[in-house]
């Protein structure tokens, strides 16, 4: 499945003029540590499985959904069954404002499995079987539609997730953790601190860390510095911005922390995942 990888950067090779691309995968074939610039889906149709993402190992049930960031360091088991994936092109929700709160869900990647409502797990099974359809036939507008399916699936799970907060044990703490997930997508550019996210909250800093990571399953640093790099990585994509520049423009105050942060997340440095995306480019 893997058809151009240098290093650990795989070029997706989409068909000419497409930007999504399906594998009907059967093959039990072992996928080595990998990234690419494409959001990827993951879906066994036969049974289980597993795939390492950032060091954590997913195990996916049968008809469980796994949603893989652009820019994420993945494996994938030899292992026999059959399972949908997906591909689409990461710059098309990336560089759309107007999509940000989706792409800052993409941060990390998003397992949906038997936890989530039966429901609310089929309702994005049949997307991703319409999905399959249309891109089996696929004509001159397919694959506007796709993209509408896509990003439908992505707004369903970030209301759900933010619906189970709302109606959860700590009710009292759903606007609040709404409140500053948006504060923070308006200002990770800024110089932010856990304390002024708890003040902004009104709680201690102790207290705020302990709900943040509850919601978000993760630490606030962590998810505060993996959306950097995101926005980074668009700017990077620019040859007339400095890697400086790009650091400078999501808030990283000095390249070293920068450039560490960086190969911390993507596994290489700035100047070595531009370079790979002119190589790709030419």
């Amino acid at each position: 499945m893997i058809v151009h990888l240098d290093g650990d950067f795989e070029t997706v090779d989409y068909t000419e003029n497409r930007s999504v691309l399906l594998y009907d995968n059967i093959e039990n074939e072992e996928y080595p540590l990998h990234w690419h610039n494409a959001i990827e889906i993951i879906m066994p149709l036969k049974n289980p499985f597993i795939a390492v993402c950032d060091g954590k190992e997913f195990y996916l049930n049968e008809r469980d959904i796994l949603i893989i960031p652009a820019g994420c360091i993945h494996s994938l088991k030899a292992q026999q069954g059959r399972r949908l994936i997906f591909l689409f092109d990461n710059r098309s929700i990336g560089e759309n404002p107007a999509l940000s709160e989706l792409y800052g869900m993409l941060s990390m990647p998003v397992h949906i499995n038997a936890e989530y409502d039966s429901e609310f797990l089929i309702s994005l099974t049949n997307i991703l079987a319409d999905i399959y359809a249309l891109y089996s036939d696929f004509g001159e507008v397919t694959e506007v539609y796709i993209y509408i399916k896509l990003l439908t699936l992505l707004a369903r799970i970030r209301e759900y997730r933010l619906t189970e907060v709302s109606l959860g044990e700590d009710e009292k703490y759903a606007d609040k953790f709404r409140m500053i997930l948006k504060y923070i997508e308006n200002n990770y550019m800024y110089d932010i601190t856990l304390d002024d996210l708890a003040n902004l909250a009104g709680y201690s800093k102790y207290h705020f860390s302990r709900i943040f990571k509850k919601y978000s399953n993760t630490t606030f640093i962590t998810y505060l510095n993996q959306r950097r790099i995101k926005a980074a990585e668009l700017l990077l994509l620019d040859d007339d911005m400095s890697v400086t520049d790009a650091a400078m423009q999501v808030g990283f105050s000095s390249l070293t922390t920068f450039n560490r942060v960086f190969k911390e997340i993507k596994g290489c440095t700035p100047s070595e995942f531009r370079k790979l995306y002119r190589t790709v480019n030419n």
